[in-house]
């Protein structure tokens, strides 16, 4: 059978509890140093009998540097615990501060709405009264803003389209002015006059001279003849 679970309490007997903590502190020790060499940390052991005497064990480093190696972390600890806790307090107040706006602006919202003003005093009311009105002439100015704003932009958007048509009318005036041009100098080119025949003027003027000269014959003959014959040959 094996060995029973050993309870840890004081041992009552000095003599045993002396020899079982100089076997525990030795021990201790080496189990310091082990560790220290196999996973090289930095270990500082102090340990104080019942009698005041100090045993301690340091690594390579000194035990006053390791001490202040953990007095700089344990206050910087102990800051952040602070700063934690001192952090959930300013939150659980500016919770409560949020909270509180909150049912002031929900509860005014309500007034707005003409809800829950049953209970409100004259002055309360004169002073909701005075807020709607101030309400009502801001939201009427951006209203006419608003509508003179988009006037402005109708207008703009109307010249630009007049602009536009005016530009059409201008290159459809231009396109009709040029088929005129192209029409007028095709006619021209059809009303040009043709090349005339050259003129034998030697040949008629021979040919007049001779019917000249045979009317002169024939009148010359004519004269040599009766009128009585000249009456019967006309």
């Amino acid at each position: 059978m094996g060995r029973g679970r050993v309870q840890l309490r004081r041992i009552e007997n000095k003599i045993n509890r002396q020899v079982t903590f100089s076997k525990r502190r030795s021990g201790l020790l080496k189990k310091a140093h082990e560790i220290s060499v196999l996973c090289d940390a930095e270990v500082a052991l102090i340990v104080f009998s019942t009698k005041g005497k100090l045993f301690e064990y340091s690594t390579d480093s000194s035990m006053e540097r390791i001490l202040e190696r953990y007095e700089r972390y344990s206050y910087a600890e102990r800051k952040l615990d602070a700063n934690e806790i001192e952090g959930n307090g300013s939150w659980t107040l500016e919770h409560a501060k949020l909270k509180a706006r909150m049912e002031v602006l929900q509860k005014n919202e309500r007034h707005y709405m003409g809800e829950d003003i049953e209970n409100l005093s004259l002055r309360e009311l004169q002073n909701l009264e005075q807020q709607l009105d101030s309400a009502l002439k801001h939201i009427r100015s951006r209203k006419d803003k608003a509508l003179q704003e988009q006037n402005n932009m109708l207008a703009k958007k109307v010249k630009e389209k007049e602009k536009e048509k005016e530009k059409e009318k201008k290159e459809i005036v231009q396109q009709r002015q040029l088929e005129q041009q192209n029409n007028s100098q095709d006619s021209s080119s059809l009303l040009l006059p043709q090349p005339m025949q050259p003129l034998n003027i030697s040949g008629t003027y021979e040919a007049r001279s001779g019917g000249r000269e045979e009317e002169g014959n024939s009148t010359r003959s004519t004269a040599l003849l009766p009128s009585w014959m000249i009456r019967q040959l006309e």
